[in-house]
């Protein structure tokens, strides 16, 4: 595989920069030299709000989320449209203890969207002819038990594997401490419990999936899941308050407390320590700049990202379906909205990507309010002047 020198002076400057903040996460220098970002970013977010045609929009989203906020809504957002940013507010607290304020650096968890970002690693990792997503997992985990399940199954959710989140309690009566995903596999392994269905033979959304793609990370780049994350990804496209969530560090002061809907803090339990379900915490701001990466082809080919927008099941008809980790609302037009809702605890999450119209919608919401979701048709009205089409909620 070539490499320019410039790729390879730019990860090795990366290495360097990581190497000198003293984080924990950052403990481990990549051992394998992976070719990103394919090209150069830049960090800076491009404002529209001045037009005349940005003013109306903006004094119809203000009058739409004082409706929100008189409703409940204490959450971060921000509305991209045709490369710009064109909408952001923060309503609400941070922290309501400490009467902290809702800030542009007030990181959220992102809940289920946090799977885009794994999908991403495994495909950086596939560009790479580091792993290939056709073959089978137990080629890249050892007595991984389920044969028949490839990798892209589980980017799909079509592997039929067994929910984590419910077969855990089985096997550890100690539901309040953190597992780690090391923790997940080896509890497939050693117990192997019953899959759901037979590979390939249904769609079935399953957390447990995006954690095992975690350890493949894991294992193909040789680096924890949260470094590869920030050296291939978050660091080179300038999320500098992007994070994988550790709950033996905490949270950062700034970060925004997940908060039950009557305001009560919600606390850790076991599922807090696996990654790559959840577990990434992010704000608008670097949330749009993921948006923007692949409009412009900067971590990922358009080939790889055309291949993860393609929808993968075909069980049911109707506009919805998955791809390899985004949701997606398939019209019979050929226009396209790819998304990944999420919701953790408290946290409602929004990423609502219309490519046709260039429109980014991303709520980050801190305290349990499920209307969120519906949060995304309206919006889109509001800027395109009319309907989203079916499905506009969305799904976590």
């Amino acid at each position: 595989m070539q490499r320019t020198r410039a790729l390879i002076a730019s990860t090795i400057f990366s290495f360097i920069l990581l190497g000198c903040n003293n984080e924990p996460a950052n403990a481990y220098p990549p051992k394998k030299v992976i070719d990103a970002p394919k090209k150069a970013v830049s960090n800076a977010l491009s404002y529209d709000t001045t037009s005349s045609e940005s003013r109306n929009i903006i004094r119809r989203l203000d009058s739409f989320y004082r409706i929100q906020v008189a409703h409940g809504f204490n959450g971060s957002v921000l509305i991209g449209y045709k490369g710009n940013v064109l909408y952001e507010r923060y309503y609400g607290y941070a922290n309501r203890e400490s009467q902290l304020k809702l800030q542009p650096n007030s990181a959220s968890q992102l809940a289920s969207t946090s799977k885009t970002f794994t999908s991403a690693a495994i495909l950086i990792l596939a560009e790479n002819k580091m792993l290939n997503i056709n073959e089978p997992v137990d080629a890249y985990l050892k007595n991984f038990p389920y044969h028949g399940v490839t990798i892209k199954m589980l980017l799909d959710h079509r592997s039929g594997l067994p929910d984590y989140l419910k077969f855990t309690s089985r096997y550890k009566k100690d539901t309040k401490t953190p597992i780690t995903s090391d923790d997940v596999v080896d509890m497939l392994i050693k117990y192997k419990p019953a899959p759901q269905s037979r590979p390939n033979t249904r769609f079935q959304y399953c957390n447990t999936n995006f954690v095992v793609l975690a350890r493949i990370i894991e294992e193909v780049s040789e680096m924890p899941y949260a470094n590869f994350l920030q050296t291939y990804i978050f660091e080179p496209l300038g999320m500098n308050n992007t994070f994988v969530y550790n709950p033996a560090d905490g949270l950062p002061t700034n970060a925004a407390i997940s908060y039950k809907a009557s305001w009560q803090r919600e606390p850790d339990m076991f599922a807090d320590g696996v990654n790559g379900d959840k577990g990434i915490y992010s704000t608008v701001r670097d949330m749009f700049r993921w948006d923007q990466s692949f409009y412009e082809h900067s971590l990922l080919r358009e080939e790889t990202i055309e291949m993860a927008y393609g929808p993968c099941s075909f069980e049911r008809a109707g506009v919805k379906n998955y791809g390899l980790g985004w949701r997606m609302l398939c019209y019979p037009n050929g226009n396209k909205i790819v998304f990944h809702n999420g919701w953790w605890h408290g946290n409602n999450t929004v990423f609502y990507r219309c490519i046709a119209d260039d429109l980014t919608i991303i709520v980050l919401g801190n305290k349990f309010n499920q209307s969120i979701y519906r949060q995304a048709g309206a919006v889109y009205g509001i800027v395109r002047g009319k309907a989203i089409g079916e499905g506009e909620e969305g799904e976590e």
